[in-house]
């Protein structure tokens, strides 16, 4: 990847031996094997005049290994955590997603320049792409609600807007004490925001550490006055600064977040924020008299200064790589950390559910909704269902199958790789709005960035093949002439119920498609369950007769697409598959991707759907903002990204064994299916 990373030991060379002094660079695996991958060999021992020492900022252990640096006449490298780090502090046992590396100082300590002061300096900072990335990634850190620890509840309560706010800090930290900085700053802070604010409200934001009880700050309840409160709750730092009208800070990073925010904050310490002609600064960095934009500082500090590691491939990675994971951890602690009560869950599907919403905390089950609601009562939790159980006036969260769900059907009890998680209604519902239908609306304008990934996203999924199930296969021979798929459904399928009109078999669809286009060739693929004996929809092949000109047993549609001229279905996702692929697709039921303009929509009228997205809308939608994804080899929540890589290499565990048992028993009793599809 481009910007990976700009500091690299390596230098085509082998990698550095970095001598180390301090047992965190022993037993912080991830920090080691960041170090690794940069170029570097952490070692035990003494150095030589052309080996590295490695210290940690300017912890209380650094001063070690800078002796050792002064007798040996080795190189000193100062390691950090990056800004974006993880969920919680490191003291939490979370592992970070990127380092700083510097071989000229720390950022956090002015009086001598470090690797980042001379790259804002000195580098040109004017590469079109490099500045259009860094205004993508700060969207895209807004957007999600990101920060240096991440486990942050954008749906907190907020104080009133309009209050000036003032950030804290935890005592004695290394960017107060090395900015030049002390208990006296936040003092003299604190006075100018009453003073610079007569009659205004004064919210103090407290660190985390604070909150949590590690750290001590330097505000406290002496410092509280009939306008000035404390806000220690875990409210993310955008939502705050969106309120606020002004903005003090010492050294915080939350002070670089509020630039990035629009402010111009009043900045009483020496961070490596100010004296770029962003802030308004109590004392000035002499060095610094260049003036930056917000995306060339934030181009300097976040893309080109860390290194950023990307835990699934286990590889240095870019920022936007580094993003996509944080902010897939990020949704799956906020959603799960009060628990869920999971009502009416087959016994066959509650690994995987345990597996996806139960890492914060367990997930408990209950078999009916009244004893769901009392479990949920008795605590935070909230309460989910699998879809098709779902009564009309249920508030419970919808749960259902993803778009890239698997290597083999969930029919036969292979397990989900993604699964839609739906708070209003569910996307093959269009009897009432649907997140996924929300989200569609918003994404109708992308920006660059979210443009450029789920392009990029739909190349790698059309180039490999990629479907819902991913059974494989090659395209057979196929007769001359037009080519129409059309795709079978199960039907008695709920969105077959749900969403279809007045064609809801998989006969009157084909005679729809034989009605319209006479001359076509006709290719009728079956549902690969209903092939499989497990649903209902099977077409006798008298009945066939007239109708499809060719039927596609045991053919992988994914394979066919690329060579048909059109496809006509009433709610199957290989409509939208089709879409991918840029093949036209006739709609005679009322999915998901119909009503947009997208389709030739001939099916029931859908008038909340009045946006007009674009493909890339539509994919954004539902394939990154709309499912859940976890990696099946690290276990871990993820960007949809690592599922394609996982489905493109096949690194997939196959189904446990009593899950292959019970496939082979339901097989056996396809007859009697329906008692446990509902």
């Amino acid at each position: 990847m481009a910007d990976v990373p700009n500091n690299n030991a390596a230098a085509g060379a082998g990698p550095r031996r970095l001598f180390h002094y301090n047992a965190g660079f022993l037993t912080q695996r991830r920090v080691r094997r960041i170090l690794q991958l940069a170029g570097y060999q952490p070692t035990l021992g003494k150095p030589g005049p052309d080996d590295l020492v490695g210290v940690w900022g300017h912890s209380r252990y650094a001063s070690r290994g800078e002796a050792v640096a002064r007798a040996t006449g080795a190189a000193l490298v100062r390691v950090e955590d990056a800004f974006l780090r993880s969920l919680y502090p490191g003291r939490s046992g979370d592992a970070p997603i990127g380092l700083i590396i510097d071989h000229a100082g720390m950022h956090f300590n002015p009086s001598h320049p470090s690797d980042l002061e001379r790259l804002l300096r000195d580098d040109p900072l004017d590469d079109a792409a490099l500045l259009g990335r860094a205004r993508g990634a700060i969207a895209r850190l807004q957007e999600a609600h990101l920060t240096k620890y991440c486990a942050v509840d954008p749906a907190a309560a907020l104080p009133d807007p309009g209050y000036v706010l003032v950030i804290d800090q935890t005592r004695g930290d290394a960017s107060v004490t090395h900015g030049m900085a002390d208990a006296n700053s936040f003092k003299e802070m604190l006075f100018h925001a009453r003073d610079e604010h007569p009659g205004a409200r004064i919210v103090i934001k407290t660190h985390p550490e604070t909150a949590a009880g590690h750290r001590a700050g330097y505000f406290g309840p002496d410092d509280l006055d009939a306008r000035t409160t404390l806000l220690a709750d875990p409210v993310s730092p955008w939502a705050l600064l969106e309120g606020a009208v002004a903005v003090y800070t010492v050294s915080s990073q939350m002070g670089f977040e509020a630039i990035m925010a629009g402010h111009r904050p009043r900045v009483f310490g020496r961070p490596f924020y100010a004296g770029w002609d962003l802030t308004e600064d109590l004392h000035a960095v002499l060095r610094r008299n260049r003036s930056l934009t917000r995306a060339q500082l934030f181009a300097g500090a976040m893309i080109l200064y860390p290194v950023w590691y990307d835990p699934f491939d286990d590889c240095l990675c870019e920022l936007e790589r580094a993003i996509d994971t944080l902010d897939a951890q990020a949704r799956a602690w906020r959603e799960d950390r009060h628990g869920w009560v999971a009502q009416g869950m087959r016994l066959w599907k509650r690994g995987a559910i345990q597996v996806f919403f139960g890492a914060a905390k367990g997930v408990r089950f209950a078999d009916t909704p009244a004893k769901a609601r009392d479990l949920a009562a008795k605590s935070r939790a909230r309460r989910m269902v699998w879809a098709a159980q779902a009564d009309a006036n249920d508030d419970a969260l919808r749960v259902e199958d993803g778009f890239l769900r698997s290597r083999g059907l969930g029919a036969k009890l292979v397990p989900p790789l993604s699964l839609v998680c739906d708070d209003l209604g569910i996307y093959y519902d269009p009897s009432q709005a649907s997140r996924l239908e929300r989200l569609i609306a918003a994404r109708a304008d992308l920006r660059p960035d979210q443009d450029n990934r789920a392009r990029a996203l739909i190349r790698r999924i059309t180039d490999k093949g990629l479907s819902k199930y991913n059974l494989g296969g090659h395209a057979p021979d196929l007769p001359g002439g037009r080519q129409i798929l059309v795709p079978g459904q199960v039907e008695d399928d709920a969105s077959i119920r749900l969403g279809s009109g007045k064609v809801s078999t998989n006969r009157a669809l084909l005679q729809a498609a034989r009605a319209a286009n006479p001359d076509a060739v006709i290719l009728y693929k079956p549902h690969p369950d209903v092939e499989a004996g497990l649903r209902p929809g099977n077409i006798a092949p008298i009945d066939l007769v007239g109708l499809a000109d060719r039927v596609l047993d045991l053919t992988d549609p994914a394979a066919v697409l690329p060579h048909v001229d059109e496809v006509w279905t009433m709610t199957s996702l290989l409509g939208f598959e089709a879409l991918m692929r840029g093949v036209p697709v006739v709609t005679l039921g009322a999915p998901f991707y119909a009503g947009w303009g997208l389709t030739r929509h001939l099916g029931p009228a859908l008038p909340r759907r009045t946006a007009r997205p674009t493909l890339e809308s539509l994919v954004h939608a539902t394939l990154i903002d709309y499912p859940r994804y976890r990696d099946p080899v690290t276990g871990q929540p993820c960007p949809v990204e690592v599922i394609v890589t996982r489905l493109e290499h096949g690194r997939l565990p196959a189904p446990g064994v009593p899950l292959r048992l019970l496939s082979k028993l339901q097989g056996v009793f396809a007859s009697q299916a329906y008692l446990w599809r509902r």
